[in-house]
């Protein structure tokens, strides 16, 4: 496990994203709300956190669904994974979708999501005019058959 140190600024009435156990991988994301905002059945909304990150070049934040709230709720991000690029400074929001059958509130200080911070690679494309044969070939989306 790497460690990084990343500056950050808070806006926020709220503590600063913390992992909960030695193994989390995520720090849950709180909503930063002057009220409460009402999610009916399939809305979407921004929601802010008051929080922006100066993130080291060649790593990236992930913006992810919290579980808890997926099944209870129904409650997910419309962009998931949200990405947050190392050069981004402004306020990270959450847009949060609704897909359950009642309406669902939102209110300051709620988890709504988790942060997973990661290095990533950057690719150089190689022009060809044939790739590597194998087993799977082009076969994809349920070929096959299990699940």
């Amino acid at each position: 496990m790497n460690e990084v140190k990343v500056k950050i600024i808070n806006t926020s009435r709220h503590e600063l994203p913390a992992y909960a156990t030695v193994d989390s991988a995520g720090m849950d994301v709180r909503a930063n709300l002057d009220s409460p905002v009402t999610l009916n059945p399939m809305q979407r909304a921004l929601i802010p956190t008051g929080l922006k990150v100066e993130l080291p070049s060649g790593y990236e934040m992930q913006i992810r669904p919290r579980s808890g709230l997926a099944l209870k709720h129904g409650i997910t991000l419309v962009n998931t994974p949200g990405t947050i690029d190392a050069d981004y400074r402004g306020e990270i929001g959450v847009i949060l979708i609704n897909l359950s059958d009642r309406p669902f509130v939102v209110n300051d200080g709620e988890r709504i999501a988790q942060m997973v911070v990661a290095p990533y690679t950057r690719v150089t494309w190689e022009d060809a005019d044939s790739i590597n044969e194998t087993d799977r070939g082009d076969g994809g989306f349920g070929h096959t058959g299990v699940g």
